[in-house]
């Protein structure tokens, strides 16, 4: 396969270039404040030229605790041009995952938010690598502002020797065998993915952007790139709000956006109103387009929707061409992107017959480096040349392939993946608990919940270990989105020869799963009673 040849050696040079070209033109707009591509770039350069007075410099990696704004996005933009490496950081995130995504990637600087404080201040004496900690807002005794840091710099800034090649961030995702890894990422990884996607949109001079996701998310990021490619402006919302998105996009004129999981269906939620037909979007992506309500999408919001698929290790690798009208509906995830190649395949690599399900392999670019610090991992999801993505497939007769489920141990919960390992790992510390073992429970909602199985110590029951006391637990150690969902009490689970849970044994041992289970957000416990009343409540 042929590779794409890029017109700037970096981001930070990207930037440069847009920057001569569109001066005046709004970049970033946030909360009703725009700031002008002119404007970025010189609060770019004090924030490069604060965190190099730092000792910041080529490949440091810097940790980012921070919410939707300006600072996100400039201080990524302000670490490439350092060739600094970027560490974003889920602001979910508790003491157990904090701690590891600090050391794992050995971040010596950090730019936080005031509001997350308080989960740093209890790893901080753990983080062993991690020297300089950066407060946006109100900063303490003993940490530096990021404000007054950014005011008292310089507004000018030398690039130095840095190369596509070049890495540019440590993106953590959850893993299948415990905690999350970190994707290593180029700066032509995300050249790469920002330009795919702006000729997939086919953007054009007069478009607006948007994005609703967190920042530590790469899909915020590429969009960033994206636009910085056609010189349009981002308009950055704080959070996903169903009450203020359309609203959101009617007072910036938006034309394109991204959505994921189960954005769509919360949007569907909303009572109709006229700015959901009355506006200027054009095109929307989205991942993971529930086949039901496609043509529902469409049709209320006056505007086509076309799916992609990628990772955080691939970037983009299929889409569905917005020419392609019979999509709607069928569940396809398309065809290739130029730069990719797909194929499915059996348990022995080898390529199955069309309508064969299978595993999803891709190769070509963008494409990661691989997992940082986990050569065994690499050279088993890289084993033949193709990246394989631990999802089951299928190609149809026209070439577009179509998602079955997971090879992977994971649970997807409102596009937040989960290590089923990792919070097994979590609940297992518990005195009380023996065992315990986690699956993917359906929601018509959040896509899946986390369901929990646990063996207690001889001697414990569920009125000795309530699941609220589990609950309280696991709150201490995960982020909110880990914590189970649903509490099952078992006596025992069916184990391979080498005492591995057979998970699949387990799904397949109930018509619903959520049976005999606690449903901590209702409360109570599930019997075939209760779920018959909840399934009316679902229907309608």
């Amino acid at each position: 396969m042929k590779k794409m040849v890029l017109r700037c050696q970096s981001i930070a040079h990207l930037l440069e270039k847009a920057t001569a070209k569109n001066v005046d033109r709004p970049l970033f707009i946030f909360e009703g404040e725009r700031l002008s591509y002119a404007e970025v770039n010189r609060r770019v350069n004090k924030v490069a030229n604060s965190l190099k007075g730092l000792g910041v410099k080529k490949g440091e990696k810097v940790g980012l605790m921070l919410p939707n704004g300006l600072e996100f996005p400039i201080t990524w933009l302000a670490i490439a041009k350092l060739g600094a490496v970027m560490v974003p950081i889920n602001t979910k995130y508790q003491e157990h995952d904090l701690l590891y995504v600090i050391n794992d990637s050995e971040a010596s600087c950090m730019i936080i938010h005031q509001d997350f404080l308080p989960i740093l201040e209890k790893v901080k004496r753990k983080a062993t690598e991690l020297m300089e900690v950066c407060v946006v807002g109100r900063a303490p005794r003993g940490f530096h502002s990021f404000d007054e840091m950014g005011r008292n710099a310089s507004d000018q800034f030398t690039i130095e020797t840095i190369g596509e090649e070049d890495l540019l961030n440590i993106q953590y995702t959850s893993g299948t065998t415990g905690f999350s890894k970190g994707c290593m990422l180029t700066h032509r990884y995300w050249m790469l993915l920002g330009k795919l996607i702006h000729d997939f949109l086919g953007l054009k001079p007069d478009d607006v952007c948007m994005t609703a996701q967190p920042f530590y998310y790469m899909d915020p990021q590429w969009n960033v790139i994206m636009c910085i490619f056609a010189g349009i402006p981002l308009v950055i919302m704080p959070r996903f709000s169903v009450s203020n998105f359309w609203p959101t996009i009617k007072e910036n004129n938006v034309t394109v956006f991204y959505l994921l999981g189960t954005m769509p269906l919360y949007l569907l939620s909303r009572n109709v109103d006229e700015l959901e037909k009355n506006h200027r979007v054009r095109a929307v992506v989205c991942s993971g387009i529930n086949p039901k309500f496609h043509e529902t999408l469409e049709k209320r919001f006056n505007c086509p929707w076309r799916e992609a698929f990628g990772m955080t290790e691939t970037g983009i690798d299929l889409y569905v061409p917005f020419k392609d009208f019979e999509c709607v509906g069928s569940g396809a995830m398309g065809l290739p992107v130029p730069s990719k190649e797909a194929r499915v395949v059996d348990n022995e690599d080898n390529e199955v017959s069309s309508g064969e399900i299978g595993e999803l392999v891709v190769r070509g670019e963008p494409m990661m480096l691989g997992y940082w610090k986990k050569p065994e991992a690499n050279e088993d999801i890289f084993r033949g040349g193709w990246f394989h993505t631990g999802d089951l497939a299928y190609k149809d007769e026209k070439g577009s392939f179509h998602w079955v489920g997971r090879i992977k141990d994971m649970v997807r919960r409102s596009a937040e993946n989960i290590s089923a390992a990792e919070v097994e790992g979590v609940l297992a510390l518990h005195e009380k608990v023996k065992l315990a073992a986690v699956i993917p429970v359906p929601d018509l909602l959040r896509e899946e919940e986390v369901k929990a199985y646990l063996i207690l110590k001889e001697g414990e029951n569920k009125e000795t270990v309530p699941p609220r006391e589990i609950i309280e637990f696991a709150k201490t150690k995960l982020a909110a989105f880990k914590v189970p969902r649903y509490i099952e009490y078992v006596d025992d689970l069916p184990k391979t020869p080498s005492e591995k849970v057979e998970k699949h044994k387990v799904i397949k041992a109930k018509d619903d799963l959520r049976l005999d289970s606690y449903d901590v957000e209702r409360g109570i416990w599930l019997t075939e009673l209760v779920l018959e009343e909840i399934k009316k409540e679902e229907k309608s």
